[in-house]
């Protein structure tokens, strides 16, 4: 009983724009239809959908762990993906009390993405 993947379904309320946000922001595009397409990154992908509902886009978050945390933020301002994509969030780094480092950025349609610093093992873990 072998699991292969998991993905998330995540809605656009402008399609062509959401894929051209998260082409910027490093995912590919590895196939598409006029109804979704599947966006990949280090080998994790999702299903970007031509399909929008307000409040489903409003309550669903995503988690991405990576290794660089201040270097993310540093692309997302480079390129001024906030400003260019009229995001309604997108806030610095910061500690969270559970003790991880994340940073906060919606996507163009009001997906919440948690962009998580990978924690570091404490010496003898």
């Amino acid at each position: 009983m072998a699991v292969f993947e998991i993905k998330a379904f995540v809605p656009s309320r402008n399609f062509n724009q959401s894929r051209e946000f998260y082409q910027e922001l490093g995912f590919s595009e590895n196939w598409s239809n006029t109804e979704v397409c599947e966006m990949e990154i280090e080998g994790c992908r999702f299903l970007l959908q031509n399909f929008f509902n307000e409040e489903l886009a409003g309550n669903l978050m995503m988690t991405m762990v990576v290794d660089n945390l201040d270097g993310w933020w540093y692309l997302i301002n480079r390129i001024d993906l906030a400003g260019r994509y009229g995001l309604k969030i997108a806030r610095a780094p910061e500690r969270q009390p559970w003790g991880i480092r994340v940073l906060y950025l919606s996507d163009p349609g009001g997906v919440l993405w948690h962009i998580a610093e990978q924690p570091r093992s404490s010496p003898g873990e």
